[in-house]
């Protein structure tokens, strides 16, 4: 042991704990330096009696294998490891240990027990998938098929740790995959069983809230072909005390708390039950509710249980009768007398409901509740007891009861799976306890772990017995392994004196007790047995050493529960009852014994009481009578043994994690304890005495080639191996070699896997160091070149500089002389300037000066002269003042009242709503009114200038005046009076001036404000008007988006939901076609059953020949329903056997129904032409005079219609009839006897039928009635009167040919029977003649008047269109007026809208128009083929009736001229009788490779239709309908027949296409004529419509393409997971890592031969042969997309269920070949067929195999990445993820978390697996032929000889 080794070392807490040894180990240490994962360290003492070393921790490559012997090192360290890392880490709950499987219960549901998981584990072998229960389940299955032996599942383990479910689930496995071999579903009933059982046997304990408290062994018979028959169940040690005590937190059983929560019911009144805290046996435990079950439905589910089971309603009312009397019975009180007797409150309500439950009577069951009989030799005693006595013995009567009724009800259960058909095997499913020890243990627990002891030493018998013929198998030398035998402690508890032998003898001791048998037991026992032990401080209970753990058991009750006394008395009191079913409890043994109990193998059935006591039977020996439970559970458990013993075993170990129930939760102490009980650890022990670790040589071979030199790899790969371990490991007795194995021991594996990880290391490390050098040197010289590259451009840099420093240096020095220079001169210039300034502003002021004074001299003067001037003008001023200013106030007065009003209409809401009408006209008003507005302005400019124009007149005329004043200065002088008067006024008129330049300035203010208001206003206006027009911008442009995303929007939804209508279509279809592909196969059932029903008859009829046995029904459903009535044959029909009575009867049926609705149109079409004709009669009365005749031959037509209409309707009542007489006769009995339910519908049809013919039938009575009428009402002329006119009208016409023509068709519509023609035929050809021209006349006539009238009508259509076209145009008159006074966008919209309004109303007539049309064509070309086929067949009655010489006479019809030989019409023709020999040799005996290969595809298809061209060219329905019925029914016959053979399916499938086709080619419909020649569309069917047909061809194809699928499922299914996943396509990238005992079986080289190549080769011979076959090429883009669908899935359901496929090289593997597959698409040009979209899950499950999966940002990667992979399968694929080398690392927990996280919102499916079985819709795409029929040759390999073209 090194340095750096990882050991085990034990830990009180966690049991095992990990370290690291910090230095290496020397012989002789006593103390080992170790570091703990948390980082300290510790010293190991070693023991120093045994120096055994720590156990070594295994590589991490090995932790978390499928099999625990896998691991190196195999130890308990080990094993405890490995389980924690799955269970918590992989959340995987099974693992495998050799041959066992260890199942930890997690406490939740998980989703890996669905059907599509049974099927992926369905044909496996154990070691291909993850450990499961159904793994195990199969192999079972398997064994049994293979090995003709019976097997057996045994499930143990502690209470809680999952035994009853996983038992559950085994018998689940069985049902579904096995079947059941009768319609009686027994797979369904023994599921059904559990529910029963749970509900009476299981409990809620402390530890499992379904705790099953018996244990039970099931027996699941099968017959020769392995499908279920029947079971058979045993029960053993049912824990009775439960009944009448529960523990702390338990229940009793699930029934009476089912019961008490369904009281109220109705049914359930008449028990009497309430709450269950209200009864004493329920409420002990203080624990009545589970969380999470409701009790009231699980009554429900177990009533249904029952229902199925076939237990009766009275019966199980009964049962709760009883369950309910034994609740009641626990509330019975003792009232004590003394301390001896007792005695029960009279009248005492529980104990008087328990008898009127049980019906027995009151008083004598309350007497023998207080006493007892106690029998002496001479005499018997009733003795009276005590309240405790009374007490236990209630109790006891209680547990026998329900004792008792558990046994009756298993036996009912056991009758109800019992079978009549011989059982050929069975396969046991043992659910029993595991090993239990408590605080206290008493006699069950004893019991328990006796029969662990006992199903230990067989298993351990059963590994050691594995082990050595695994070794002679290989043929290597073995030696004895010690193992530990508990045969010892079997001895101590069964042998004489044995334990329970002196239990036996000590209980017919009169006085024995729980103490005296104590010391019988020391006595015995001690001191001579080591297994057997004293306590030290107890004289009541022994320990016994079990092979898990020393127990120690308490002696009280033992005696009592091995006696389980029950008071004789109490019993026959209950025998007396009453009540029916409650003695049938008590009877006899052999009376309750199960017919089901007895085997075919004549094996003696465990009896339903062996676990249970016999206590009080009479009619028993004294030695049966005082047979002991102990005694009984010996004895059973003995017979157990010998089942299992002649079984093969198969072990499943339940573990519980943890005593609180938390999922994935483990507590390594308690599965410690488990492992060790259960005996995994010692299959661990066996396997590692020996040689654990084995390999097989190609296996090896691949794992170690590392270690390998190219000179040690030989040819032969054994002696490759053997030449490698002598080499590697020195000790030859470490390893062994085999016949097929290397068989290594322990440890040896993980040296092997350390010298392969440090071969790799150092690989690693210099291919590490290599690329490290070469990636250095790389960045070295990348530096080196930068270097350079900097140091170049650095120094160039630097001369650039220098140079530019030196020119910059020159270049300032110049700089500054010119500065300096500029400087000084601008200092020069500034002072010259500043002088020359100063000298102009000194000249300046004194010249101003000067000017001054004589400016003031001057200007004194002119004031003088303007103030007289003023003087004058002051009155006139004044005047002019006075009238501006009252114009002015007036204009402000009234702009201001039209400024309010502009005001009130602003905030009006009508300007609103004007302003997209009127806007821009408003604008250009205020424009204009602005413009006016300047015009005034300007205008009162003009007059302003005007005013001061005349005032500088004025002025002039002053200074005239004052010069005249000046002038008479002197007389001023004088008149000094007048001069002071004059200042005066000048005074005045200063104040004056002052007033009018205040009042002017004034104005002026105004105008200024009012121009101002007015420029505001303006641009008020403008700016709202800006506004309004950025808004109308903004909603034009919301309108346009609003507008484009609608568009947007509902393309949106359109495309939505066009891919919800393909997807709903879709879904449609696959429903349909899965109801086709389950029609097909209950047809095909039925077809098994009724030759089944033949061969055990075996009675054949004498002559009569068997056909096929899906003749009737395909017969009958796929009739071809024509329109045309087929001709009465009656005496012929008579004659033909009952056998082809069926499919013409039902052919008659659904013609009857399409007659009948053609019967209501011609009646609805009459109806009219009779409403019609009396509208004409009385426009045309004033006519008739003139005119008499013109109805006749209408009238004569309307004859001719009634007469055929009462023929038909006699053909249909004959035909009724007839159909009535055939279903009365035919010879199915079962099928139509009158009673069946086919019988009672088809009846039921034709009795309404019938109906309606009657009704039809009065209505055509009345229509004749009306026509007499009429005829009556028109009085005719006489016939000869009218000849005249009748040659005239004859004359009238051009030429002959129309007489001919109109006395053929006379003659052809107006023939009432041969018997008239007959008469005629006696009177003379002239007389008929003569008759001829006169109706023809009459024809004509009748024809004129219609044509007549139709022009009237179309005049009057013509008028109402004229009339509808005015007021159209009208209409539009007024709607142009009225648009031309919107303004231009409005008048857009409208006339947009008015247009889509009236194209709508015109696409809507036309459709009217159409729909009508198509209407009217189709009841015309009914009429046509109605009426054609009655002139065919007039013209035949006819034809037999004339005689040969009036035919020679009689003019003649115009024939087509026949062609030449050499043109063929592309028919074939074949007599009827021939129809059987066509099929034969063209259907039944047809080699399709021979067709494939030598004549072009398709050509069987072609023949028929070529013979369905002929009968419809002869107009033979029957025959038609006969060889398509034929055809369809070889095809199935062929394909029943060779099903299972590629060829001939997709043969046929194409075949069935190509006919297909071709019936929609050559059908006349428009839309299949499109791509059809001139020729082409010659050759449509002219007489039938064969639609109905192409659904029933088209129902056929999607049984053949599914029949296809499933061909090439089959073929491709044993090399998918082969040659996808295990195959290595390239070598050497993944390596093999150990495998246990549980690796691939002997499959394994068949399996192994499958590759890519195989599965390409496959792909491609599919691909050629359908080529081949001539099969359209969209079908076979629907094959290959379903062929990789299911590769894929296959493929990705193996990965999520095999843990050694996940791993990073795995991942490549499959990637490289997806590309492969992909590769093969395109070479076949079908890359476009949806087939790669299909692998889509598995490529994204192989790229998160290899993306990085340790930070956020790869949990992002991930969740984009696997769009297609459901949530569960991404956090599946993370939990399996296994590195195969140490350089590859673990998914983190927390990472799946995340993972977990960001996908929660995610809705998928949360199934976890692919449905391989899935098929997609399949379509047939419409593909025309380009073939020309008549081109086509019959080879003469054929056989068909017997057909020509015609």
């Amino acid at each position: 042991m090194c340095q750096f080794a990882r050991v085990w070392i034990p830990d009180p807490e966690e049991v095992w704990k990990s370290a690291e040894l910090l230095k290496d180990y020397k012989p002789g240490d006593k103390v080992l330096l170790l570091q703990l994962e948390d980082g300290k360290d510790l010293e190991y003492r070693l023991d120093p009696k045994t120096k055994e070393l720590p156990h070594l921790r295994n590589p991490d490559i090995l932790v978390g294998e499928n099999d625990l012997t896998a691991l190196s090192y195999l130890h308990e360290p080990a094993v405890l490891h490995n389980l924690r890392v799955r269970f918590i880490d992989s959340k995987l709950i099974y693992t495998y240990c050799g041959i066992v499987l260890v199942a930890i219960n997690p406490y939740e549901q998980l989703p890996i027990y669905g059907e599509d998981i049974i099927n992926a584990y369905s044909g496996q072998n154990m070691g291909d998938m993850d450990p499961h229960i159904f793994a195990v389940a199969e192999e079972a299955y398997k064994q049994m098929a293979r090995d003709e032996r019976n097997q057996s599942i045994i499930v143990s383990g502690e209470s809680g740790a999952g035994k009853t479910v996983s038992a559950k689930y085994a018998m689940r496995y069985f049902a579904t995959v096995s079947g059941s071999a009768s319609e009686a579903n027994v797979e369904e009933k023994v599921l059904a069983s559990n529910p029963i059982m749970e509900s009476i046997g299981n409990a809620k304990t402390t530890r499992n809230d379904n705790s099953s408290r018996f244990g039970k062994y099931i027996e699941i018979g099968f017959d020769k072909r392995y499908r279920i028959i029947g079971a058979n169940m045993r029960t053993y040690l049912l824990e009775k005390s439960r009944v009448v005590f529960q523990a702390e937190e338990e229940r009793n059983y699930h029934i009476f708390y089912q019961l008490c929560a369904s009281a109220d019911l109705s049914e359930f009144k008449v028990l009497r039950l309430g709450d269950a805290n209200n009864f004493h046996y329920t409420n002990q435990g203080g624990s009545p509710v589970i969380e999470g079950v409701d009790d009231a439905k699980e009554m429900a589910h177990t009533r249904q249980a029952c229902t199925l089971l076939g237990i009766s309603e009275s019966h199980q009312m009964g049962i709760f009768r009883i369950l309910a009397g034994i609740l009641h019975l626990g509330n019975v009180v003792f009232m004590s007398r003394d301390s001896d007797s007792c005695t029960i409150p009279p009248k005492h309500e529980p104990l008087s409901i328990f008898c009127d439950l049980m019906g027995v009577d009151f008083e004598e069951l309350c007497h023998w509740l207080c006493h007892r009989k106690l029998a002496t030799a001479t005499e018997t005693y009733i003795k009276p007891i005590s309240k405790l006595q009374a007490t236990n013995a209630r109790d006891a009567l209680a547990k026998h009861i329900y004792a008792k009724l558990f046994n009756w009800i298993v036996d009912h259960v056991n009758q109800a799976l019992h079978s009549a058909v011989k059982q050929h095997s069975f396969i046991g499913v043992l659910d029993i306890y595991g090993f239990e020890t408590f605080e206290i243990n008493s006699f069950e627990q004893f019991c328990i772990n006796y029969a662990n002891e006992k199903l230990q030493q067989q298993f351990n018998m059963h590994v050691f017995k594995l082990e050595q013929e695994e070794y002679m198998k290989e043929q290597i030398p073995w030696t004895l392994i010690d193992f530990y035998d508990n045969q010892p402690c079997i001895n101590l508890i069964e042998s004489k004196l044995g334990i329970l032998d002196l239990l036996d003898e000590e209980c017919k001791m009169p006085k024995g007790t729980d103490d005296t048998w104590a010391q019988k037991l020391y006595n015995t026992h001690l001191n001579k047995c080591a297994l057997f032990e004293k306590p030290r401080l107890s004289n009541k209970a022994f320990i016994i050493q079990h092979f898990a753990d020393k127990v120690e058991y308490q002696c009280e009750g033992f005696l009592e529960k091995n006696k389980d006394t029950v008071f004789e008395e109490q019993i026959k009191v209950l025998k007396s009852s009453k009540f029916k079913m409650l003695p049938e409890l008590f009877q006899d043994d052999e009376k309750a014994i199960s017919p089901t109990s007895a085997t075919s193998s004549g094996r003696t059935p465990l009896t339903r009481t062996l676990s249970k006591p016999t206590k009080g039977r009479p009619g028993q020996t004294a030695k049966e009578h005082k047979k002991t439970v102990g005694h009984q559970f010996r004895n059973s458990l003995h017979l157990l043994m010998e089942t299992l013993n002649a079984t093969t075993p198969h072990y499943v170990r339940c573990i519980k994690p943890n005593d609180f129930k938390f999922p994935f939760t483990f507590d390594e102490k308690r599965a410690v304890q488990q492992l060790r009980a259960c005996g995994v650890l010692e299959t661990i022990r066996i396997s590692a005495a020996g040689f654990p670790s084995r390999w097989t040589y190609q296996e090896f071979f691949s794992r170690y080639r590392v270690l390998m030199k190219q000179k040690d790899v030989l040819s032969d790969r054994k002696q490759t191996c053997k030449n490698v371990l002598e080499k590697l490991i020195v000790d030859k007795d470490k390893y062994q070699f085999g016949k097929t194995k290397i068989f290594f021991r322990a440890g040896q594996v993980a040296y092997l896997e350390k010298l392969r990880a440090d071969k790799l290391r150092a690989a690693c490390i210099r291919i590490q160091k290599t690329i490290r050098g070469w990636l250095l040197r790389k960045k070295y010289l990348r530096m080196r070149k930068a270097a350079i590259t900097v140091q170049r451009y650095v120094r160039g840099h630097q001369a650039r500089c220098y140079a530019k420093f030196l020119r910059r240096t020159k270049a300032a020095t110049i700089i500054q002389k010119y500065w300096r220079m500029y400087v000084a001169r601008r200092r020069y210039k500034i002072m010259r300037t500043a002088t020359i300034v100063l000298q102009s502003y000194l000249r300046g002021y004194l010249a101003r000066n000067r000017y001054h004074k004589i400016l003031r001299e001057h200007k004194a003067v002119i004031i003088q002269k303007w103030v007289r001037g003023w003087l004058a003008r002051t009155c006139y001023r004044r005047s002019i003042h006075a009238i501006i200013y009252l114009q002015c106030c007036f204009r402000r007065m009234m702009a201001k009242r039209e400024l309010k009003k502009l005001k009130i209409e602003a905030r009006s809401v009508e300007r609103y709503k004007k302003l997209h009408i009127g806007m821009e006209n408003k604008i250009m008003q205020l424009q204009r009114k602005v413009d006016e507005q300047n015009k005034d302005y300007k205008c009162l400019m003009e007059k302003l200038t005007n005013l001061e124009g005349i005032y500088n007149s004025e002025t002039e005329k002053l200074r005239s005046d004052l010069e005249r004043l000046q002038l008479s200065e002197e007389e001023a002088k004088i008149a000094t009076g007048r001069v002071l008067s004059l200042q005066e006024e000048i005074a005045k008129l200063r104040k004056d001036l002052e007033q009018t330049q205040s009042e002017k300035k004034s104005i002026e203010e105004h105008a200024d404000r009012y121009k101002q208001e007015t420029e505001q206003l303006v641009s008020n206006l403008k700016e709202e008007n800006t506004l309004l027009k950025q808004e109308k911008e903004v909603l034009n442009h919301r309108i346009v988006e609003q507008a484009k995303e609608m568009t947007e929007t509902m393309e949106k939804k359109l495309v939505e939901e066009t891919k919800q209508l393909e997807l709903d279509l879709n879904d449609e279809r696959l429903r349909y076609q899965n109801l086709l592909n389950e029609f097909s196969r209950l047809e095909e059932r039925y077809d098994d059953l009724k030759e089944e029903m033949t061969l055990m008859v075996n009675v054949p009829k004498p002559g009569h020949k068997r056909t096929d046995s899906t003749h009737s029904s395909n017969e009958s459903e796929y009739t071809f329903s024509s329109e045309i009535a087929e001709t009465e044959d009656i005496p012929s029909r008579t004659e033909e056997p009952s056998e082809k009575k069926v499919p013409l009867d039902m052919s008659l049926f659904l013609k009857l129904q399409k007659r009948v609705t053609e019967l209501e149109q011609e009646k609805q079409v009459m109806q009219d032409e009779l409403d019609r004709k009396e509208e004409q009669v009385l426009r045309s009365k004033a006519k008739e005079e003139e005119r008499p005749q013109i109805r006749g031959a209408e009238l004569e037509y309307e004859s001719l219609k009634r007469q055929e209409l009462e023929s038909e309707n006699k053909k249909l009542k004959n035909e009724l009839n007839e159909l009535r007489k055939a279903l009365s006769e035919k010879s199915a009995p079962e099928v139509t006897a009158p009673g069946a339910p086919a019988y009672r519908v088809l009846m039921e049809q034709l009795t309404s039928v019938s109906e309606e013919l009657d009704v039809r039938k009065e209505e055509v009575l009345i229509l004749r009635s009306q026509l007499v009428s009429q005829k009556e009402a028109i009085q005719p002329k006489n016939t000869m009167t009218d000849s005249t006119i009748l040659l005239e009208d004859v004359q009238k016409m051009k030429d002959k040919g129309e007489i001919a023509q109109a006395y053929i068709g006379l003659k052809e519509t107006n023939r009432p029977s041969a018997m008239d023609c007959h008469e005629l035929n006696e009177d003379g050809e002239l007389l008929l003649v003569y008759e001829g021209l006169k109706q023809a006349n009459r024809l004509l006539e009748s024809q004129l008047q219609s044509q007549k009238r139709s022009h009237e009508n179309e005049a009057e259509a013509l008028r109402g269109e004229i009339q509808s076209l005015k007021e159209e145009n009208n209409r539009q008159q007024q709607l142009l007026a009225q648009n031309l006074q919107l303004p231009p966008e409005a008048r857009i919209e409208a006339s947009l809208q008015h247009e889509i309004t009236r194209l709508t109303n015109e696409n809507l007539d036309l459709m009217e128009q159409l729909e009508k049309q198509d209407k009217t064509v189709r009841k015309l070309k009914k009429q046509l083929k109605v009426f054609a086929k009655k002139i065919g067949e007039l013209e035949v009655g006819q034809m037999e009736n004339i005689s040969p010489g009036q035919i020679i006479d009689e003019p003649i019809r115009p024939v087509n001229i026949p062609r030449k030989e050499k043109d063929f019409q592309g028919m074939l023709e074949y007599k009827k009788e021939d129809e059987q020999k066509l099929v034969k040799n063209l259907i039944l005996e047809l080699k399709p490779r021979g067709v494939a290969v030598n004549l072009i595809p398709g050509l069987p298809a072609y023949i028929l239709f070529m013979c369905v061209r002929h009968a419809d060219y002869l107009n033979d329905d029957q025959k038609v309908r006969s060889l398509l019925t034929s055809t369809i029914n070889s095809i199935k016959k062929v394909l029943k027949k060779r099903g299972d053979d590629f060829e001939t399916v997709s043969f046929w499938l194409s075949n069935t296409c190509r006919f297909l086709h071709c019936l929609k080619q050559y059908s006349g419909e428009e839309g299949f004529m499109k791509h059809n020649t001139s020729r082409q569309n010659e050759h449509c069917l002219t007489n039938f419509d064969l639609a109905e047909y192409r659904q029933v061809l088209s129902d056929l194809a999607i049984q053949i393409y599914q029949q296809l699928v499933r061909v090439l499922e089959n073929i491709l299914q044993p090399m998918i997971v082969s040659g996808m996943l295990e195959h290595e396509t390239i070598q050497g990238v993944s390596g093999v890592k150990p495998t246990g005992l549980r690796k691939r079986t002997s499959s394994i080289a068949d399996e192994g031969t499958y590759t890519l190549d195989s599965i390409l080769r496959q792909l491609n011979s599919f691909h050629s042969v359908m080529c081949q076959h001539g099969m359209d090429p969209e079908l076979i883009k629907q094959v290959v997309k379903q062929m990789f669908y299911i590769v894929g899935a296959v493929t990705l359901n193996n990965l999520l269920l095999r843990k050694d496929m996940c791993s990073w090289s795995k991942g490549m593997q499959i990637r490289y070949n997806v590309s492969q597959l992909e590769e093969w698409l395109r070479d076949k040009n079908l890359m476009n067929s949806g087939a790669k979209e299909t692998l889509e899950p598995l490529i994204q499950a192989a790229q998160l195999l290899q993306v990085k999966k340790k930070t956020d940002d790869d949990a992002e990667a991930i969740c984009s990445m696997c769009n297609a992979l459901t949530t569960a399968q991404i956090v599946k694929v993370l939990n399996l993820y296994t590195p195969v080398n140490e350089f590859e690392e673990r998914v983190s927990v927390s990472f799946i978390r995340t993972i977990q996280m960001r996908l929660r919102d995610r809705k998928d499916s949360p199934q976890l697996l692919m449905d391989a079985k899935h098929i997609f819709p399949v379509t047939f795409p419409f593909n025309p032929s380009s073939l020309a029929l008549e081109t086509i040759q019959i080879p003469a390999s054929l056989g068909l000889g017997f057909i020509s073209r015609v």
